[in-house]
C-alpha cells in the first residue's frame, strides 16, 4: 500500500515531515538501548531546554548491555516531543486540535477491513519466536529508566483487545515488560476509570475464559497512535475515532494468529494470549506519576506471532517524571476538553482557560481554572467542583485565578494564594475521592480527598522516576560529544532512592543495564501464582510459602 489511497500518513511518512520541518535529530552514533538512549533524550526534558526546542530523536545504530547489534531503528519524542510535533501529527495548528478532538468523537468513521498490509511484510512464528536474538529478543527495545527497571518496556504501545460480549475492540497504551523472547507481561490500569482493556479481561474470566487475545501495535499512524493515551466512553471503538481524526476510514487487516483486526500501516504487531488465570511479577519501572512503580503481579502474554514492515522503526515513549512526551500528548488533548466541559456542556460563561500542572505533577494533581474577574462567588465555586471531578484521576487540588494569573507561574500562583485567598471562607475539603494514578497503588482500595482554593480577588516512597546519575552523566557526555544543544540541567535530573527500595531491585536493574534482562525474567517465572488480582503488590523480601505457587 503506499500514502496515495489513503488520505492519512503512516509513522515513515510522519518522520519525513517531521525532518521536513527540522524537527527530528537521526543519531547514527552508536548508542546502548539499555543504558544510553532514553537517557540522551531525556536531557531535553531536564536540561533547561525550551520546549519549542525539543525534537524527534532516531537512533540507527544500537546495542544493548552486552554488545549486540539490532538492524530496526528506534525514535523517540515522534509523536509529541513538543506541541508542533503533535500538531504536525494532527494535521492542525495546535489552537485547533481540541476542536478536532470533539469532533471526531462527535463523528467516528467505522475502519475499511483491506486484504493485506505493510504491517504484515515479514511474519515471525513458531520455532521463530524462541530462543535469544529471536521473537522479542529481536527487537531493540529500550530500558525507559536505567538504574531502576529491570526489563526494556513497550512503552509506545496502542493494545488491542475485544469485549468478548460486544465484539467491540478496545485500544489502550500500555506498558509491557519484556520476559522472554516470546513472552512479556502487561499492566492495564484496574482502578475505577481505568483500562477498557481491563474490563475485557474480567469479562473473560466470567466467561471461564483462561486466554484473552491480544494484538500489541507498535508504530501506528499519528491518528492512530494518539488514541491510545486518550480517555473515551466505555464501549467506544478508538479506531473509529481516529477515523474521524483522519476524516476517512483506517485500513485494518485481520490478525495473524488472533481474532482482531490491526491498523495495515503498523510498524510491528505482538500477537498472543493474555493469562487472565494466572499472574506474574512486573516492574520496577518510572511511571508517569513520577515515581517508580514497584513490582507488582500484573498480566503475562504468550506471544503468538510477531508481523512487520520490510523497514520497520520501532517508536518508544518518554514518559516517567514529566514533563515527558507522553504528558505532551495528555495535556494538549486533555486542557480542550476541560474547557469545553465547563464552558460549553455546564454553562460556565466565565471560564477563560483550563491549566493542567505538568512538571513533576504530570497532569493528574493540580488544575487551574482560569476565570474572567468579577465572576459571581456562586460560578466561582461550581467551576471549581465541575474541574475538580470532570475526570475521577485529575484534580485533586483545584485553584481558581484571575485571568492576570499565568498558570504555569509558580511563583504567580503563590502571589495568588497569598493575596486573594482567605483560607477561612476560599478553601474547601471534600472527602471520598479515589487515589488515582500515582506511587500510592490505587489496587489497596484507599481514599484520598480534594482540595479547592478560590485564588480570584476578593513517610517511605519509591525512588524519583529518573535514570540514575551514573546513566545520565554518562548520557550527558554523549549529549556533548554530538554537539547538542547547551543542557542548563534543573532539579532534579536523575533519579535516586526515597527508602522503598530493596537491593534486590538494584540487582534486578544492574543486570537490566548489561543486557541480561532474560535473567530477571527467569526469575520472576517462579514467583507466579493464580488467582490473584494484576497489579497485587510482590515484595520478593517476604517470603511465601512455596505451595502458592503457580
Amino acid at each position: 500500500m503506499n500514502s496515495c489511497e489513503r488520505p492519512y500518513p503512516d509513522l515513515h511518512e510522519h518522520l519525513q515531515s517531521l525532518k521536513a520541518q527540522g524537527l527530528l535529530l537521526s543519531i547514527d552514533r552508536r548508542i546502548d538501548k539499555d543504558s544510553e538512549l532514553h537517557p540522551l533524550v531525556r536531557w531535553q526534558f531536564v536540561g533547561g531546554l525550551a520546549e519549542k526546542d525539543r525534537k524527534a530523536f532516531l537512533f540507527t545504530n544500537i546495542t544493548d548491555g552486552q554488545g549486540r547489534r539490532y538492524e530496526i531503528p528506534v525514535v523517540v519524542g515522534a509523536i509529541a516531543a513538543n506541541p508542533q510535533i503533535y500538531s504536525i501529527g494532527m494535521g492542525a495548528p495546535v489552537a485547533e486540535i481540541g476542536g478536532k478532538w470533539q469532533r471526531a468523537i462527535a463523528n467516528p468513521i467505522p475502519p475499511r477491513l483491506v486484504d493485506r498490509g505493510v504491517c504484515q511484510e515479514v511474519v515471525i512464528e513458531g520455532e521463530a519466536l524462541s530462543g535469544a536474538g529471536k521473537g522479542l529478543d529481536l527487537l531493540p527495545i529500550p530500558i525507559s529508566t536505567p538504574g531502576f527497571d529491570s526489563a526494556p518496556t513497550l512503552t509506545a504501545t496502542n493494545v488491542i483487545t475485544r469485549d468478548p460480549e460486544t465484539g467491540v475492540q478496545n485500544m489502550g497504551t500500555y506498558r509491557a515488560a519484556l520476559k522472554a523472547s516470546d513472552r512479556l507481561v502487561l499492566r492495564m490500569a484496574t482502578r475505577v476509570g481505568g483500562a477498557g482493556g481491563y474490563l475485557h479481561y474480567l469479562s473473560h474470566q466470567k466467561r471461564g475464559e483462561r486466554f484473552m487475545p491480544c494484538a500489541i501495535v507498535l508504530g501506528c499512524p499519528p491518528f492512530v497512535a494518539f488514541m491510545g493515551p486518550q480517555k473515551l466512553p466505555i464501549g467506544m471503538d478508538e479506531i473509529e475515532v481516529a477515523g474521524g481524526l483522519a476524516g476517512a476510514p483506517i485500513q485494518v487487516v485481520r490478525a495473524r494468529s488472533v481474532p482482531l483486526l490491526v491498523p495495515a500501516e503498523s510498524e510491528i504487531v505482538i500477537e498472543g494470549l493474555i493469562d487472565t488465570e494466572f499472574v506474574e511479577p512486573e516492574a520496577p519501572f518510572g511511571e508517569s506519576h513520577g515515581h517508580v512503580a514497584l513490582e507488582e503481579y500484573n498480566m503475562p502474554m504468550q506471544v503468538s506471532a510477531i508481523t512487520m514492515r520490510r523497514d520497520p522503526v520501532i517508536p518508544s515513549y518518554i514518559s516517567q517524571l514529566a514533563p515527558s512526551e507522553s504528558s505532551v500528548i495528555k495535556k494538549i488533548a486533555y486542557e480542550p476538553l476541560f474547557l469545553s466541559h465547563l464552558r460549553d456542556a455546564l454553562g460556565i460563561r466565565g471560564v477563560k482557560k483550563v491549566s493542567l500542572h505538568e512538571p513533576l505533577t504530570g497532569l493528574l494533581r493540580v488544575v487551574i481554572v482560569t476565570l474572567e474577574r468579577g465572576m459571581p462567588r456562586t460560578e466561582v465555586w461550581r467551576a471549581l467542583r465541575s474541574a475538580a471531578f470532570f475526570k475521577g484521576d485529575c484534580g485533586k487540588i483545584t485553584i481558581a485565578v484571575d485571568d492576570d494569573i499565568a498558570p504555569e507561574n509558580a511563583d504567580a500562583l503563590l502571589w495568588a494564594l497569598a493575596y486573594r485567598a482567605n483560607p477561612v471562607e476560599d478553601v474547601a475539603i471534600l472527602p471520598h475521592r479515589g487515589e488515582g494514578h500515582g506511587p500510592k497503588r490505587e489496587s489497596e482500595g484507599g481514599e484520598d480527598s480534594t482540595l479547592l482554593i478560590d485564588a480570584t480577588m476578593k513517610g517511605k516512597m519509591p525512588p524519583l522516576a529518573l535514570p540514575k546519575r551514573e546513566y545520565m552523566e554518562r548520557a550527558k557526555a554523549i549529549w556533548e560529544e554530538l554537539g547538542l544543544p547547551l543542557l542548563r540541567p534543573q532539579e532534579p535530573w536523575h533519579g535516586y532512592s526515597l527508602g522503598d527500595w530493596l537491593q534486590v531491585w538494584d540487582e534486578a536493574a544492574s543486570r537490566a543495564v548489561r543486557g541480561l534482562y532474560l535473567e530477571n525474567g527467569r526469575i520472576s517465572a517462579k514467583e507466579r501464582r493464580r488467582g490473584l488480582k494484576p497489579e497485587t503488590k510482590f515484595r520478593p523480601d517476604r517470603a511465601r510459602p512455596a505451595t502458592e505457587r503457580g
